[in-house]
């Protein structure tokens, strides 16, 4: 079976923090992760699910500190050539914040939407092993925030070959668009206009959870704010988003429950149904079974 083309995956999450340890202790609770020092630099740590590397944990580093750059994650997409999708960005209104370099594991930067949401570019030294379904403490879903989607779609589209999947109407909110590889048909995130409440355009990450409300709560014993959620999605999942202790922004992203489709988490929902509506709908099919009752 031929190995799964590189351009446009997400392959790689890091969390830059200004303190890694205070991270070692809090992830694991939530996520499921365990943390494993990287034997190829002591500085630098690994989250890990059993023998699987699932991300990277440094600390940010002293001039971006310098800079005001706060805690974050940061998001890698795979591709074939980083040299050559720095120039494509770069004609495409994108900037770079690091150019390409070499680790012993591949070549990355990282850039910049024409927007100002922040990502990496990747091309690791093997191809990575994971196929597209997300195991438990993987990352599953990736959802921008961002001040143009229809823009932001041009550019990435463009850039890794992404096509339209799914959009879903928000009302008020306006539009959420999906996107997935191409010819895969799958979704793999989404992308909206953000509110007027969060401050700059941004990627974020859902890690695959057993329970999205015991994570939440995990996190928020731990120190972590929750900002949204937990929450239903379509699909019958349950998402919800947290800062850690640090001011990190994480999402995490709940398994369907049995016989329900896999869920795609989105940053805003349509509100729900009055409770008296819902009330309703849940006793319709008593009313309809006391009806045939009545009629033998």
């Amino acid at each position: 079976m031929p190995a799964p083309s590189l351009r446009g995956r997400f392959v790689w999450h890091e969390l830059m923090t200004t303190d890694p340890d205070a991270a070692a202790r809090f992830y694991p609770a939530v996520t499921g992760w365990k943390v494993q020092t990287w034997d190829q630099n002591p500085s630098y740590r690994l989250w890990t699910m059993g023998d699987v590397p699932m991300g990277g944990l440094m600390a940010l580093p002293d001039d971006a500190r310098r800079m005001g750059t706060p805690p974050s994650w940061l998001t890698y997409v795979g591709v074939p050539d980083v040299d050559a999708t720095v120039r494509r960005a770069t004609s495409l209104g994108g900037r770079t914040h690091a150019g390409p370099q070499d680790i012993p594991v591949g070549r990355f930067a990282v850039l910049a939407d024409p927007q100002g949401a922040t990502f990496g570019v990747y091309k690791p030294s093997q191809q990575p092993a994971r196929g597209d379904d997300a195991m438990i403490g993987d990352f599953s879903w990736h959802e921008l925030a961002t001040t143009d989607y229809k823009a932001a779609w041009a550019f990435y589209r463009a850039l890794f070959g992404w096509e339209p999947t799914e959009s879903m109407d928000m009302g008020p909110d306006g539009t959420y668009w999906m996107f997935g590889l191409a010819g895969g048909g799958r979704s793999l995130g989404g992308m909206y206009n953000k509110p007027a409440s969060l401050p700059a355009a941004r990627w974020l990450a859902y890690v695959k959870v057993a329970s999205a409300d015991t994570a939440a709560r995990t996190a928020q014993r731990g120190g972590g704010r929750l900002v949204s959620g937990p929450m239903d999605v379509p699909g019958g999942g349950r998402i919800a988003q947290c800062v850690d202790p640090q001011g990190a922004v994480i999402a995490v992203h709940a398994v369907a429950v049995a016989g329900k489709r896999a869920a795609r988490p989105a940053g805003k929902r349509k509100a729900p149904e009055p409770k008296a509506k819902r009330a309703a709908k849940k006793a319709a099919p008593k009313r309809k079974a006391k009806r045939s009752k009545r009629a033998r």
